[in-house]
């Protein structure tokens, strides 16, 4: 779901997403009209050095972020490490010559972080206006499936597509991977509410 304004109403109500494009097919929840809207952009992204640390030993890393995001101490975030990538909790954060606790991600010069047990899966989900990142916590064996309505990061999401870190970008529904695979999900908030949460709470929408 996405809260625009509709041709034909002429006010802003939600709309019911049937396809995704290049731009994105719509209905409107109030008077059923539909119509294609320019699907909004994401935001730029930026690469910040991060330090993972493990029991006695240190990799350096990369961890991927919008330029406006903010992050902060305690933070369950998702760092890449060559092939492999790790959930990791930010421990750490300088800001040329000073440590912060809290830092928009374009100020960022280096993340300190510890590894953690669990997978962070990272999420853009689309407002209608905006792109919003969202975090969870998972168990690397725990499932996604395009399509899907869930609980992700304390806010109900429906899925559209999934980036594999080892594969294409999958799109048709009924699809499924394990959250150790994904690089990032897409989606729209959903309002609906029949569907039973299948995300355990955790992530940065909760905080």
């Amino acid at each position: 779901m996405i809260s625009i304004v509709c041709p034909v109403c002429k006010e802003e109500y939600e709309h019911q997403i049937l396809r995704e494009t290049t731009d994105l097919v719509v209905q409107c929840c109030e008077c059923g009209h539909v119509h294609r809207v320019e699907k909004p952009a994401e935001p730029a992204t930026i690469t910040i050095k991060t330090i993972v640390s493990h029991e006695t030993e240190s990799k350096v890393c990369s961890l991927e972020m919008f330029e406006d995001e903010t992050v902060s101490l305690g933070d369950p975030l998702a760092a890449e490490c060559g092939d492999e990538a790790f959930g990791i909790e930010v421990t750490g954060i300088e800001v040329g010559a000073k440590r912060v606790q809290r830092a928009t991600a374009r100020d960022v010069t280096c993340l300190w972080t510890r590894k953690i047990d669990q997978v962070v899966v990272r999420a853009s989900i689309h407002t209608g206006r905006t792109t919003i990142p969202l975090y969870q916590t998972m168990d690397g064996e725990d499932e996604l499936v395009v399509g899907e309505t869930r609980s992700f990061a304390g806010r109900r999401i429906r899925i559209s597509h999934i980036k594999l870190r080892d594969g294409p970008l999958m799109r048709k529904e009924g699809w499924k991977t394990v959250a150790r695979r994904v690089k990032r999900v897409y989606g729209y908030l959903d309002g609906h509410s029949r569907f039973n949460d299948t995300a355990a709470p955790g992530g940065r929408g909760e905080r």
